[in-house]
């Protein structure tokens, strides 16, 4: 790399941190409550480091609980970039093409989030090297662990590099080269669908959790990513096109619309399927869908939550599906946030929990997260939203720059 070139870089780094930083004083409030909870976060995994995961509500029976739920189901987040990426660059749509990175960017901060939940559901932060590929003991191919570690850090690459280079040619007003970034855009496609995949089939592939062995899980993983993510893309897009300059077409919005019901049905009619499978036809392999569902033995901490969940799916689904396309993009705002939170409790809570009740020795407890765990979350959520704020805001000031240089020209 020549001097004039890694200069060219460092000023693309130092003005990319400037504009991430710089806004009113609703943006600086905003990062403020970030690193408030950001810093609460940080205080609440230093009691757990220091205690150890008895400082959190998981026990011997439930040895999965809010820190697993998360990040099964953000890494459906981070895999509905795909749902961008295709028809803006296999299908050429030039409205999608246009707002991919943010998609790219959510991805990013949804596989942060991932891996920090990954790493504090190790119990101590000592625990983590054995997490890193050539240093830890990950016993690949064997281990499915090992797979879903390698596909998640190889997907993050990707979805880091790609922006970066394209976001860094636009900054210096220079067309980006296809040739060089187009193969790792069609590798991440493959790569979107094999992280979610993969993380399917760590469930499916343990025989003792009958609640998981089911064909369905990992198509269903697909289907609700494919709803939930590009719900909360869409949320964000709205933010962007009513809150800044930056605006976007709202044929997008309806394209969008109509992918997140086509995947929101699918989901539905999967989750719909199962139920029928487990109450119809019931066996002893029926306890942890009649927990999750009715209660078992008086233990019925999860009743509200999934009937709560389905209940705000099912509406977020409809209010989408009959949305007219002469309202604007802000009133799809409530029935996106209702399905991403009706599939958040259910793909979380509802598939995680079940799973561990009744043990295969027939114990039966309640997993309750302790304020611990809820502030551990809430801070790893908030470093989401952070990397997701500090991609997107430089992003949009140096497209808006390229674009005003592209119409001069």
């Amino acid at each position: 790399m020549n001097n004039k070139s890694e200069k060219g870089l460092i000023r693309f780094v130092f003005d990319s941190a400037v504009w991430s930083f710089t806004g009113g004083v609703a943006y600086r409030i905003y990062l403020l409550c970030l690193f408030g909870f950001i810093v609460g976060g940080c205080y609440a995994y230093s009691i757990q480091a220091r205690e150890g995961l008895g400082a959190t509500g998981m026990n011997d029976i439930v040895s999965w609980g809010l820190y697993i739920s998360n990040f099964t189901f953000l890494v459906g987040v981070a895999a509905a970039a795909v749902m961008l990426i295709l028809p803006a660059y296999i299908f050429k749509d030039e409205e999608f093409h246009r707002v991919v990175i943010v998609g790219e960017g959510v991805a990013v901060g949804a596989l942060v989030m991932c891996l920090l939940f990954i790493t504090v559901d190790l119990g101590g932060p000592l625990r983590a090297w054995h997490l890193i590929p050539g240093i830890g003991i990950l016993n690949w191919p064997d281990s499915i662990l090992a797979w879903d570690i390698i596909v998640l850090n190889g997907y993050l690459a990707l979805n880091l590099l790609i922006p970066l280079y394209i976001l860094y040619c636009r900054y210096n007003f220079r067309k980006p080269n296809e040739k060089r970034y187009r193969p790792w855009v069609f590798l991440s496609i493959f790569w979107a669908v094999s992280i979610h995949m993969v993380t399917a089939f760590l469930y499916q592939g343990l025989p003792a959790r009958p609640f998981w062995n089911n064909p369905l899980l990992g198509p269903r993983f697909l289907a609700s990513a494919f709803a939930a993510g590009p719900a909360l893309i869409t949320v964000i897009l709205v933010i962007i096109h009513t809150m800044t300059p930056f605006k976007i077409d709202k044929g997008l919005f309806n394209k969008l619309r109509n992918m997140i019901v086509v995947a929101a049905i699918i989901n539905l009619l999967m989750l719909f399927s199962e139920i029928f499978k487990e109450f119809y036809t019931p066996t002893h392999h029926s306890l942890p869908a009649e927990y999750l569902y009715f209660g078992l033995e008086g233990h019925n901490s999860l009743v509200l939550w999934i009937w709560t969940a389905i209940t705000i799916n099912v509406l977020g689904t409809l209010l989408l599906a009959f949305h007219s396309k002469q309202k604007g993009p802000l009133w799809m705002m409530p029935a996106c946030i209702l399905l991403f939170t009706g599939i958040w409790i259910e793909k979380g809570f509802g598939l995680i929990i079940p799973g561990f009740i009744p043990s295969p020795l027939g114990e039966l407890t309640d997993y309750v997260p302790t304020g611990v765990e809820i502030s551990i979350t809430l801070g790893i959520f908030a470093v989401g939203l952070f990397v997701i704020t500090m991609l997107i805001r430089p992003m949009l000031k140096i497209e808006q720059r390229y674009e005003e240089h592209v119409a001069d020209e």
